[in-house]
Protein backbone atom coordinates (compact mmCIF):
# COMPACT_ATOMS: atom_id res chain seq x y z
CA UNK A 1 0.00 0.00 0.00
CA UNK A 2 1.65 3.43 -1.08
CA UNK A 3 1.38 5.78 1.67
CA UNK A 4 -1.10 8.45 1.62
CA UNK A 5 -1.08 9.75 5.24
CA UNK A 6 0.91 12.72 4.18
CA UNK A 7 -1.49 14.12 1.95
CA UNK A 8 -4.90 16.09 3.42
CA UNK A 9 -7.57 13.38 3.43
CA UNK A 10 -9.34 14.90 0.38
CA UNK A 11 -6.51 14.14 -1.44
CA UNK A 12 -5.98 10.32 -0.36
CA UNK A 13 -7.56 7.78 -2.70
CA UNK A 14 -10.54 5.85 -1.59
CA UNK A 15 -8.20 2.64 -1.37
CA UNK A 16 -5.93 3.73 1.26
CA UNK A 17 -8.37 5.38 3.64
CA UNK A 18 -10.60 1.85 3.63
CA UNK A 19 -7.20 0.22 4.00
CA UNK A 20 -5.89 2.83 6.80
CA UNK A 21 -9.36 2.37 8.76
CA UNK A 22 -9.20 -1.40 8.64
CA UNK A 23 -6.13 -1.35 10.24
CA UNK A 24 -6.40 1.05 12.89
CA UNK A 25 -9.45 -1.02 13.55
CA UNK A 26 -7.07 -4.12 13.67
CA UNK A 27 -5.19 -2.27 16.21
CA UNK A 28 -7.79 -1.13 18.84
CA UNK A 29 -6.63 -2.91 21.88
CA UNK A 30 -10.19 -2.50 23.53
CA UNK A 31 -11.63 -3.85 20.70
CA UNK A 32 -13.21 -7.55 21.64
CA UNK A 33 -12.00 -9.21 18.05
CA UNK A 34 -8.17 -7.92 19.20
CA UNK A 35 -8.35 -9.03 22.95
CA UNK A 36 -9.66 -12.60 21.69
CA UNK A 37 -7.27 -12.51 18.71
CA UNK A 38 -10.27 -12.98 16.42
CA UNK A 39 -11.00 -12.01 12.71
CA UNK A 40 -12.59 -7.89 12.49
CA UNK A 41 -15.59 -8.73 10.16
CA UNK A 42 -16.13 -4.65 9.06
CA UNK A 43 -12.08 -5.03 8.74
CA UNK A 44 -12.28 -7.66 6.62
CA UNK A 45 -15.25 -5.87 4.42
CA UNK A 46 -12.87 -2.48 4.39
CA UNK A 47 -10.37 -4.50 2.94
CA UNK A 48 -12.35 -6.43 0.60
CA UNK A 49 -13.87 -4.00 -0.34
CA UNK A 50 -10.16 -1.83 -1.37
CA UNK A 51 -9.26 -4.91 -3.25
CA UNK A 52 -12.48 -5.01 -5.62
CA UNK A 53 -11.99 -1.00 -6.06
CA UNK A 54 -8.53 -2.00 -7.17
CA UNK A 55 -9.45 -4.67 -9.56
CA UNK A 56 -12.11 -2.88 -10.81
CA UNK A 57 -9.65 0.04 -11.35
CA UNK A 58 -6.99 -2.24 -13.36
CA UNK A 59 -9.68 -3.39 -15.16
CA UNK A 60 -10.88 -0.27 -16.34
CA UNK A 61 -7.32 0.91 -17.47
CA UNK A 62 -6.93 -2.34 -19.35
CA UNK A 63 -10.41 -1.45 -21.37
CA UNK A 64 -8.47 2.45 -21.19
CA UNK A 65 -5.70 0.74 -23.10
CA UNK A 66 -7.32 -1.29 -25.60
CA UNK A 67 -9.52 2.13 -26.77
CA UNK A 68 -6.25 3.56 -27.84
CA UNK A 69 -5.10 0.28 -30.50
Amino acid sequence: MKDESHLPVAEQSLVFRLRKRAEIRRQISSRKSVQEGAADRLADLLDEAATKIEQLESDLSIFALDDWK
